[in-house]
């Protein structure tokens, strides 16, 4: 064989090979886990564009980033899913945009009644309370529930005193007082119904691997009988899990707990080895929306992917993964 067109043919091989490689390695890249996720909701329903003034709009997307940026800060810097989560919320707790903390809507009897939960992906540890009018910050009562007691959820009175003794702040049930959610109860009370869930809520992975996820929210305007949700239920509005996903559920509560939509979307992934999009829109727009189960979810698995899915006209929504640019949107369309 001619010595030249030997060396020729070689040179193509190899160049062939390490054509492959690289084509091979792009591909490695672009499904490579990111270091980190987070995604966070404001709460889902009818939020419609030609409802809300420019201004109204800038403030919800500017509010939003404000919290994602909390949070990825905290995980850019080596910090744990779980203060990223808390940390956020606290964020949209301190906002009256929000249904959740200061922005909480009133029960029918002119109260405020505050619940919230949150889990630790790594261990299923979790924390819940529910009903309490006192507390500035209720997901940080629900982390110390967690992390400070023997106890998942804790409720009302109890938890307020348990509050007191892991030393949270406390603030006076006018510190809630807000005139457009004054102004809510009073439509409410003439049978206006906003349909709007404004619970808040965030998933996170950090760069450790570990998943967490948490929710907070003020309740539905004119509640009665201290009525609780799904922000408070584990498997309901909160689930997180190593195995699968971190979920922050938002929405008809009664709904969301009876299809326990949070461990739903996660047990169809570790059982039916679905992506956590395709799990998502199994639960959320297959099986709750013919049944008049509105709301939504925002979710990362344990591969760093996100899910933002909702069967309503709106969400208030945001997430980011490492190295990306954030999202930040709020209609449907």
């Amino acid at each position: 064989m001619n010595i030249k067109y030997s060396i020729s043919v070689l040179f193509c091989l190899v160049t062939m090979l390490f054509a492959c490689d690289t084509a091979e390695q792009k591909e490695a890249n672009a499904s490579e886990k990111p270091a980190y996720s987070i995604a966070i909701h404001g709460g889902a329903g009818v939020i419609l564009k030609e409802n809300m003034s420019d201004e109204l709009e800038a403030q919800y997307r500017s509010k939003l980033l404000e919290a994602l940026s909390i949070g990825e800060k905290i995980l850019a810097d080596g910090g744990t899913c779980l203060d990223a989560v808390e940390q956020t919320i606290w964020v949209m707790e301190n906002s009256p945009l929000f249904n959740a903390g200061k922005g909480a809507v009133f029960t029918h009897h002119g109260t405020n009644e505050l619940d919230a939960s949150i889990m630790n992906g790594s261990d299923l540890q979790a924390g819940a309370v529910a009903g309490v009018g006192d507390v500035k910050h209720p997901i940080s009562l629900a982390r110390k529930v967690m992390t400070d007691s023997d106890h998942v959820l804790l409720s009302g009175a109890g938890a307020s005193e348990f509050a007191r003794e892991v030393g949270l702040e406390i603030v006076d049930s006018s510190y809630f007082y807000t005139e457009k959610r004054w102004k809510s109860l009073q439509r409410a009370l003439k049978k206006v119904n906003a349909n709007k869930y404004g619970t808040v809520g965030c998933a996170a992975m950090d760069q450790y691997g570990n998943l967490a996820a948490g929710t907070s929210t003020g309740g539905m305007t004119n509640k009665k009988y201290n009525r609780i949700g799904d922000a408070p239920i584990i498997g309901a509005g909160t689930y997180a899990s190593n195995k699968s996903c971190a979920i922050s559920a938002t929405g008809h509560g009664e709904f969301f707990i009876r299809y326990t939509v949070a461990r739903e979307i996660a047990a169809l992934m570790e059982y039916k080895q679905m992506s956590l999009q395709s799990a998502a829109e199994e639960v959320i727009i297959k099986r709750l929306k013919p049944i008049g189960g509105d709301g939504g979810i925002i979710s990362v698995d344990k591969d760093g992917n996100i899910a933002l899915v909702f069967n309503t006209p709106g969400m208030y929504r945001a997430s980011v993964k490492a190295g990306e640019k954030p999202y930040v949107a709020i209609f449907n369309k």
